[in-house]
């Protein structure tokens, strides 16, 4: 078995409103490189162009997939939305929610991107693959039941969790989120619910504004099985470390998922515009490995990773391009050429140790191991 690559080029057209020099971007018409939006297409672009140009590409299984039907929409999502949703793209664009936007012909393409969560989930669990990755479009995690946010509008990574769930009767789920703001949308949407575990790791109070505190825990059912994971900004390399070794990896022991999704956004690192985390390519390479090993002790190995945020288009490349090589098991011959730098800048040993004391407190509190 090898390694899945779920893409479509289409993905990459999603747009906010906007035009194309005098023409409305739609149709045929696709959108200027870089968008007026920070979620652009090209940090996307180019992560495939380096697998490309690496060699890393040709280790994967390079797949697409159909859009996600109605049916599997309406698993998370009101008929409502939906309905909203695709009347503001046959309109030719606009807003479904706070900060998010699509251009005309957005929902079809939407509806991809979710589909190529589902393809992915599914094919691991088939066990026709041994991983996968999905660079899934618009992202998907900030996304409610009934509104888009934060430039998401369908809930792709909860979408393929129910597809799964009804195609395979799966009873534990862990989503383990490491994009930079809290996965808020993901969290909404099974707080109630054992059958899915969600774990945010998120620089504390970013975006959405007052979310993603240590004390929402899950509710009625659900109560105890959402884990999230604020950390203070600037915290780099440690932080996360710390964070897997004490919460991440002691909690994922304890619920003994069937399969583990990794909601996967690059805004952590140095360069990103959005945050201040001060990760690099290797802390991304890092945190792959720690999953993949946690995944080979509780599920078989059994492991999909879904793109979310990353809007630096220089070094997102860099931080995809690690993850992917261990993911797939191959080093290419790509080197970060800014990794000395990031690394000079981590944070000393006193932020370090407090952010590592208030790590320790929240195990504490939770009676991990």
């Amino acid at each position: 078995m090898t390694t899945g690559f779920f893409h479509d080029e289409m993905t990459l057209w999603h747009v906010g409103q906007m035009h194309a020099g005098v023409l409305p971007v739609g149709g045929w018409v696709q959108p200027p490189n870089a968008g007026t939006l920070a979620e652009s297409p090209d940090s996307k672009r180019r992560l495939v162009s380096l697998m490309e140009v690496s060699g890393l590409m040709r280790q994967m299984d390079l797949r697409t997939a159909p859009p996600a039907t109605e049916a599997q929409l309406r698993r998370v999502h009101t008929a409502e939305y939906l309905h909203r949703l695709q009347t503001v793209s046959d309109q030719g664009g606009g807003h479904v929610g706070v900060q998010a936007s699509l251009g005309a012909g957005g929902y079809d393409i939407a509806r991809l991107s979710a589909g190529l969560s589902i393809a992915a989930v599914d094919a691991v669990v088939r066990g026709e693959l041994a991983n996968a990755y999905a660079l899934s479009r618009p992202p998907g995690h900030h996304c409610l039941p009934d509104g888009g946010m934060g430039f998401c509008l369908l809930a792709n990574i909860a979408i393929a969790v129910e597809a799964a769930i009804a195609a395979h009767g799966l009873q534990r789920v862990a989503i383990l989120d490491w994009d930079v703001h809290h996965g808020n949308g993901t969290e909404a949407i099974f707080y109630h619910r054992p059958d899915v575990f969600t774990i945010s790791l998120h620089q504390d109070n970013c975006f959405p504004p007052g979310s993603g505190a240590a004390s929402a825990r899950g509710d009625g059912a659900g109560a105890g099985f959402n884990l999230n994971i604020p950390l203070l900004p600037g915290g780099g390399d440690a932080a996360y470390a710390d964070a897997f070794r004490l919460l991440v990896g002691p909690a994922l022991r304890r619920y003994r998922p069937e399969l583990i999704i990794v909601a996967s956004g690059f805004d952590a690192n140095s360069f990103d515009p959005l945050a201040r985390m001060m990760l690099h390519s290797e802390s991304y390479r890092w945190m792959m490995r720690q999953t993949l090993d946690l995944a080979a002790e509780l599920c078989g190995g059994r492991v999909v990773v879904v793109h979310e945020g990353g809007y630096s288009e220089s070094y997102v490349p860099f931080c995809g391009h690690a993850a992917l090589e261990e993911l797939a098991g191959h080093r290419t011959a790509v080197e970060d050429p800014i990794l000395d730098f990031v690394r000079a800048q981590q944070p000393p040993e006193a932020a370090t140790a407090l952010q590592r004391r208030l790590l320790t407190e929240q195990r504490d509190g939770l009676g991990l191991d």
